[in-house]
C-alpha cells in the first residue's frame, strides 16, 4: 500500500516563508499572477509564501515552492502549493495544487527526490513530473449512475429543477 509505506516515510519538510524582494519572490508572483489578480478582486492581499530545494541527490534541479493564501484562495483543506523546475531558463509547474505540509523524501524516482504531502500521500517523479502514487478506486457503478442522472435532468424543463 503506497500510503502506508509514505505515511512511515521520513522527509525533509519544505519550508515556506515570506520572502518579499528577493527573485524567488518575484518569480513566484509572475508565476501566480491569475492567482493574485482574482485575490485582488475580492479586495484581497494574500500572503506570498515560496521555498526552494534541490530536487534531485547531486543538488541539481532545484525546485520553487509557492503557496498563495488568501480567503478567497484556500479551502477547508487549506492552501494548496505548487511546485516549479526551471527548463530552458524558464519554470514550469511539475506540482499542482497540493494542500498540506510538503516533505523531500530520500527515495527517488528518475533521480528525482519523491515528495510527500500531508504525511501521507506520496508523489514520484514519471515523465519529467510528479504523478500521484495514491490509486483513485474504481467505484462499482458510478459512471452509470452518473449518465444515468444527468440524462434524467436533460429531460425535465428548466423550471421543474
Amino acid at each position: 500500500m503506497p500510503g502506508y509505506a509514505a505515511a512511515r516515510a521520513k522527509g525533509e519538510p519544505v519550508v515556506l516563508t515570506d520572502q518579499r524582494g528577493t527573485a524567488l519572490d518575484s518569480a513566484a508572483r509572475l508565476l501566480n499572477a491569475d492567482d493574485l489578480q482574482a485575490a485582488a478582486r475580492h479586495k484581497e492581499k494574500p500572503l506570498v509564501l515560496v521555498g526552494s530545494a534541490p530536487l534531485s541527490a547531486n543538488g541539481q534541479n532545484m525546485a520553487l515552492f509557492v503557496q498563495v493564501q488568501s480567503a478567497s484562495l484556500c479551502g477547508s483543506a487549506g492552501c494548496s502549493t505548487d511546485v516549479y523546475v526551471k527548463r530552458n531558463g524558464e519554470w514550469a509547474k511539475v506540482l499542482d495544487s497540493v494542500s498540506g505540509p510538503v516533505e523531500l523524501l530520500s527515495t527517488t524516482h528518475g533521480g528525482i527526490k519523491d515528495i510527500l504531502v500531508d504525511g501521507s500521500d506520496r508523489w514520484i517523479w514519471k515523465n519529467n513530473t510528479y504523478v500521484d502514487t495514491l490509486a483513485a478506486q474504481d467505484v462499482p457503478g458510478l459512471k452509470a449512475s452518473v449518465q444515468k442522472h444527468q440524462a434524467e435532468m436533460s429531460e425535465q424543463p428548466d423550471s421543474d429543477r
